[in-house]
């Protein structure tokens, strides 16, 4: 079973989005070889929503993505994570946000090979400084709540790869994050092992996980509860699964 929430998160200001993208422009180049990956984007994601992005390449969803992850700013608008304003923070601060708020679960699982899938998991829990034996705890229970238990002392070369992409997603809930932002995380799957890996986002939302998603296939993005389209760098629709059209 997926692991719910924290106290400390369900404590947290329900009304407050987990992120508000504001008039959020992104300009590479100038003059004539300006190029405006985000025109003017808002987006708003409450506390519990399962979002998927979707669009062609060259539409903005990964520019976004890096916006929405801290790994980049925008060129003008606000960016609030948590009701916190991004704008306002140094390299530090932002890296420590990064690492405390955002779970990241990326195509091809980021992993590393010689260390076993415990490690792996535990990993953000040192950086945060968390003390050796509540690391161990914490990405045991997290590896349980993604069914892979029984597989913590294995190596990634040793799993499959949906298995590699549950340690990987066992990594992102280890600091209990207040987001999973999930780029591709099917990409490198097959058919099977992409369901698989779909039913666990299921799982985690109906927890009350938040989950934005970055993706550029349409039947992944129709298991999100919600889907915002974007082309050329903005958002042409954004729609809840089962509104209509």
């Amino acid at each position: 079973m997926a692991t719910p929430v924290s106290a400390e998160q369900a404590d947290a200001a329900v009304d407050r989005p987990v992120l508000r993208v504001e008039e959020v422009t992104k300009v590479y180049g100038r003059n004539d070889a300006e190029v405006r990956a985000l025109d003017g984007v808002n987006l708003s994601v409450q506390r519990g929503e399962f979002l998927a992005i979707v669009g062609a390449s060259g539409s903005g969803k990964s520019t976004l993505m890096n916006v929405i992850g801290c790994l980049d700013a925008p060129s003008s608008g606000r960016y609030l994570l948590d009701g916190i304003d991004t704008a306002l923070m140094d390299e530090h601060q932002l890296a420590q946000i990064r690492n405390r708020k955002i779970g990241f679960v990326f195509q091809n699982f980021n992993l590393i090979a010689r260390t076993r899938a415990i490690d792996n998991v535990a990993m953000p829990l040192a950086y945060a400084g968390v003390h050796r034996a509540e690391r161990r705890q914490r990405a045991l229970r997290v590896l349980d709540a993604v069914g892979l238990s029984e597989r913590a002392t294995h190596r990634p070369t040793e799993l499959s790869g949906g298995q590699q992409q549950r340690v990987a997603i066992a990594r992102a809930l280890a600091a209990d994050p207040v987001m999973l932002l999930a780029d591709e995380p099917t990409g490198a799957l097959d058919t099977q092992a992409s369901a698989e890996i779909m039913d666990l986002f299921d799982q985690l939302h109906h927890a009350g996980r938040t989950i934005v998603m970055i993706t550029h296939e349409l039947d992944v993005a129709s298991r999100a509860e919600r889907v915002v389209r974007m082309q050329d760098g903005r958002i042409i629709s954004d729609q809840l699964k089962g509104a209509a059209a």
